[in-house]
Order: structure tokens, then sequence, then C-alpha cells
């Protein structure tokens, strides 16, 4: 899965490439972050305010050292529209591990580019920042995110029971796993 880094560039392959937040992009996360219908797969519990994502833009400079998290926009090559995000999250340098979550909006869903920008970003976990493993929440009704991380090398490794809120009741999250089979220097 690995590819030499001169082979091209870290965050990018032939369809896509993960980029960092610009002030161009306020408008579509404005409606990403405010889609009621996603806040189940997260911990949304209020909207953003356009002041908010501003400033979460303005700040995103900083590194995931400092701030824990890393987002990256997903673009299409092709014509550098923007279709999604992926965030590491919960970075634990120390613990070499970190979050990870995407969002991937509907009208580029089943394409396989969440396939492609997990896949950059496991190689860019792994490769750059030398972590040593990932993980993700999962919802367990979540069969198309569930299969995703499948397919990136994640593996169920537990159930958390009741974990989350629906509008049907209590809901089991999955936590899956990607550990690095390379060492890391200490």
């Amino acid at each position: 899965m690995y590819r030499p880094v001169n082979e091209m560039a870290l965050l990018e392959n032939e369809h896509i490439r993960l980029r960092a937040l610009e002030p161009e992009d306020l408008d579509l996360l404005y409606r990403w972050e405010n889609d009621t219908s996603q806040w189940n797969v997260g911990n949304t519990l209020s909207p953003f305010s356009r002041y908010i994502l501003k400033e979460y833009i303005a700040n995103s400079h900083l590194n995931i050292y400092e701030l824990k998290q890393q987002r990256f926009m997903i673009e299409l090559k092709s014509d550098g529209t923007a279709i999604g995000m992926i965030d590491l999250y919960d970075f634990e340098p120390h613990h070499r591990r970190a979050g990870v979550g995407i969002m991937l909006d509907r009208l580029y869903q089943g394409k396989g580019f969440a396939m492609e920008a997990l896949d950059l970003t496991v190689e860019y976990a792994f490769s750059f920042l030398r972590l040593h493993q990932l993980y993700s929440h999962v919802p367990a009704k979540n069969s198309p995110s569930k299969a995703l991380f499948e397919r990136c090398g994640f593996i169920l490794t537990s159930v958390l029971t009741d974990w989350i809120v629906t509008k049907e009741g209590y809901s089991d999250v999955y936590v899956m796993q990607r550990i690095t089979t390379k060492l890391t220097d200490n």
C-alpha cells in the first residue's frame, strides 16, 4: 500500500488531492456542517455560525501538534471541485494514534473517492506522521461507512453498546482500527 514518496505527491493520487482549508471553502463548510441529517454520525448538537467556521478556517494553518486535529478538503484534480473532507482528530503524539472521520458530499458518494481519500490519509498518517494506529467510531447502522473502513484495512475491534442516541433510541458504535506493521523510531 505504501508508495515511494517521489512516485507521487504525498496527499494526492490520479483523481483527488487532499488540501488545506481555504477561505473560499466557507459556504461549503457551512452547508456540510449544518446538514442536520448528518449530525447523528458525529457529536454535533447545534448549528455552526459562519463566524465560527471563518475562525476555524483562519486557524487551520496551525499544525496537528498544536491543534490535535487536521482537516483536509477532498478535491477533484480534474477541476478543483471540493467534494468532501477528511479529519484526523484526537491526535495523541505520545501514543502515536489518531481518530479519522470522513464526509463526502452526496453527489460524489459511491464513486470510490472516499476510499481513495481514506487510503491517502492512512498513508500520510503512517509514513509522514509516523503514527502507529488510526481508529474510527462507526455507527452500527452505517453499513456503507463500515464497509469503507474494512476495504481500507480497518478491523472491527470492539462494540460500544448503546453509545449514541438516535431517533429510534440508543444505538451501538463500532470501534474500527488499523495498526501499521511498519516500525517507527522512538
